[in-house]
């Protein structure tokens, strides 16, 4: 069927068309700011600082914990070391005097041994310390880095945002004005092919960037102001102008 409208009301199509066009470029800007995939990459530096934390924190508690248990243990030995002092100090029985001298010993060698083995765990406590208090500079840091990000996201998407909703009320503004058959055809070319509208120029359409053969010029030329024509190249509507060319051939005189 064909559709006509007033030449005017085609050539509106072209504003049309620019709004359309401006939002899926702005559709396009919003899925692929460049924060978003900076985003994405700090979120898996993130990944993997958590992962190095919860090793490193495990190593840090082992640690501390196997500190612990040797400062406990250093701690009975020093009390039988004070229980024996003090017996060995009232006993009267030389053997038994030997014996818990003989025990005195082994108990200061026992102690040399755990005061040996208390000094190497608290050297790697320190170190886990220290990594993982590096892990979590770098965590905070990242924090930094991400909010930054996530600021210019979000200002980024608000200005996007707003732009695009004065489109829409352009948009609609603009549609209300012009017959609802031809706007239902631009929108139906436009799901179909991409683009729903374009100019006409010297012969060349805008939506496919093809000039049009003579036959398609001739049908084009000979079709009324007020018929809607289709790029036969794109499936768009052309809007013909005086930058068209078609102005009629001059006929030969008989």
């Amino acid at each position: 069927m064909t559709v006509r409208a007033l030449p005017e009301d085609q050539k509106q199509l072209l504003q049309l068309q620019a709004y359309d066009n401006r939002a899926a470029q702005l559709a396009n800007s919003r899925r692929t700011l460049p924060q978003l995939a900076e985003l994405s990459a700090r979120s898996a530096e993130a990944d993997a600082l958590r992962r190095r934390a919860i090793e490193a924190r495990g190593v840090l508690e082992d640690a501390r914990a196997e500190l612990k248990r040797v400062e406990s243990d250093v701690a009975v030995v020093d009390a039988r070391i004070v229980r024996d002092t003090t017996r060995l100090q009232s006993v009267t029985n030389a053997k038994d005097a030997q014996g818990l001298e003989h025990e005195l010993a082994s108990l200061a060698g026992r102690k040399s041994d755990l005061e040996d083995i208390e000094l190497a765990v608290m050297e790697r406590v320190e170190a886990a310390e220290a990594e993982f208090a590096s892990i979590e500079a770098e965590q905070a840091s990242l924090a930094q880095i991400v909010a930054t990000l996530e600021t210019g996201r979000d200002e980024a998407f608000s200005a996007i945002d707003t732009e695009s909703a004065a489109l829409t009320e352009k948009r609609l503004d603009l549609v209300a004005l012009l017959p609802a058959d031809l706007v239902e055809l631009y929108e139906r070319q436009r799901a179909r092919y991409g683009i729903g509208a374009a100019l006409l120029r010297r012969g060349v359409s805008e939506g496919s960037n093809v000039a049009l053969t003579g036959s398609d010029l001739a049908a084009i030329r000979a079709a009324a102001p007020d018929e809607v024509v289709l790029d036969p190249e794109s499936g768009c509507i052309l809007v013909r102008t005086d930058e068209s060319g078609l102005d009629p051939k001059p006929r030969q005189d008989d």
